[in-house]
C-alpha cells in the first residue's frame, strides 16, 4: 500500500472572466441552473487548511503483475461543471460520460491534440460510454464545445495502481507488489497565461514530480511531494 498527502506551497490562481459571446438563450439557461450567473470553473490548485492540495493524480510506473483494474468512471455535466474536475482511470476500465442538465453538452476530450472522444448529450439522464475509445495512456483535455467555461483533466494510466488526492490532499493506493517503482504526482498547471478565443481561461503546464519508492512485502510505504 502507498500513501501519502501532497503538499504545496500556495499561489492562486486568478478568478475567471464571464467568457463573452452568448446569445441570450443560452444564458437564460445558465441562469436556471446555477442562480446568479455562470457557474466559475473549478479553480486549477485547490488548496486544503493544512497545504493539502485537491485534484493531484499519482502514478505508480512499471507495475507488471498485481491486481486487475475494473473500476467504473462517470465524467458527469452537472450544471454547466464537469464533475469530477480532475479523473484517473485505467485502460480497459468503463468510463462514461452524463448529463444531468437540461441543455445541451458537447463533451469533447483531446489527447494533445488529436480527438479521443466527442460525444452530445442533448437529453437531460443520457449516459455514453467511452471506454472503446480510451486506447492510450495519457493526458487527456476535456472541454464542453457547448460552453467555454466548462474544462476537466482525465489521466488514463496502464494499470489500476492510480490514485487522485483528496480534499486533504491526501491518497493511498492499495494491494501494490513488492518491489521498487517510480511513482510520479501529475497536477494540473495552476498559473493563469490570458485565455483562448472562447475566452477558457488558460494556464501553464501541468506539474509532474517523480520519486523512487520501494514497497515491501505486506507493508505500507509512504511518499511525499511538493507541489511549487
Amino acid at each position: 500500500m502507498v500513501e501519502r498527502p501532497l503538499q504545496c506551497q500556495p499561489e492562486r490562481p486568478a478568478v475567471a472572466e464571464e467568457p463573452q459571446g452568448k446569445d441570450e438563450h443560452d444564458r437564460h439557461q445558465d441562469e436556471e441552473l446555477s442562480p446568479g450567473g455562470e457557474p466559475e470553473p473549478p479553480p486549477e490548485q485547490e488548496e486544503a487548511a493544512d497545504r493539502g492540495v485537491k485534484g493531484s493524480v499519482v502514478l505508480i510506473e512499471g507495475v507488471a503483475r498485481g491486481k486487475k483494474g475494473g473500476g467504473e468512471v462517470v465524467l458527469d455535466n452537472h450544471q454547466c461543471v464537469f464533475v469530477s474536475h480532475v479523473t484517473a482511470v485505467g485502460l480497459k476500465e468503463k468510463v462514461a460520460i452524463r448529463n444531468s442538465d437540461p441543455v445541451l453538452h458537447n463533451t469533447h476530450g483531446f489527447l494533445g491534440t488529436p480527438t479521443v472522444f466527442n460525444v452530445a448529450l442533448p437529453t437531460k439522464g443520457q449516459v455514453i460510454e467511452v471506454t472503446k475509445y480510451l486506447k492510450n495512456p495519457g493526458v487527456i483535455r476535456v472541454l464542453c464545445d457547448a460552453h467555454p467555461h466548462m474544462s476537466a483533466w482525465m489521466i488514463v494510466h496502464d494499470s489500476p495502481y492510480y490514485a487522485v488526492t483528496d480534499d486533504k490532499g491526501a491518497f493511498r493506493i492499495a494491494d501494490v507488489p513488492p518491489g521498487t517503482y517510480k511513482v510520479t504526482m501529475w497536477h494540473a498547471g495552476f498559473r493563469p497565461k490570458g485565455a483562448d478565443k472562447d475566452g477558457r481561461v488558460l494556464y501553464d503546464e501541468p506539474k509532474t514530480v517523480t520519486r523512487e519508492l520501494t514497497v515491501a512485502p505486506k507493508a505500507t510505504a509512504t511518499v511525499d511531494f511538493e507541489l511549487k
